[in-house]
């Protein structure tokens, strides 16, 4: 199989963009780097020109996120899951104990049998995370 140059970025949408986007920027540090409203979208309602567009994050050691206002709800689903691995145990821990606020544990972060530790959860938004720190 031919080698591909391309990088996968999680595109998220959500029912208010800018306050999950700051909400991660709190708890995995990083950055809003730019927000594109509907503002010049031809045909749109006065009510939707505000939402976003397209929002690009940068978060946990310069990983990419893309986000976007929905126009339906949003919920969350168990077939996409979002993996964070990181060197050091203590950013592993704040980043866990940040996404966790206001949302649920499915699996606390612990030691597991075979070396690393991880831990899983649900944000208030819906997404889940599952953090993961390898020993080395």
């Amino acid at each position: 199989m031919k080698k591909m140059n391309v990088q996968l970025t999680p595109y998220l949408m959500s029912e208010d963009a800018r306050a999950q986007a700051e909400f991660y920027k709190q708890s995995l540090g990083g950055g809003i780097a730019s927000v594109m409203t509907h503002e010049h979208t031809p045909g749109i309602p006065e009510a939707f020109k505000d939402k976003v567009m397209h929002l690009v994050m940068t978060v946990a050691g310069g990983n990419t996120l893309f986000m976007s206002d929905s126009f339906e709800p949003v919920s969350g689903n168990r077939s996409l899951n979002l993996s964070l691995g990181f060197e050091s145990e203590d950013e592993a821990r704040n980043a866990f104990a940040g996404l966790s606020e206001g949302g649920v544990v499915n699996y606390p972060l612990e030691k597991q049998p075979w070396g690393a530790s991880y831990g899983e959860l649900q944000d208030k938004f819906g997404v889940t995370w599952m953090i993961v720190h390898e020993t080395k």
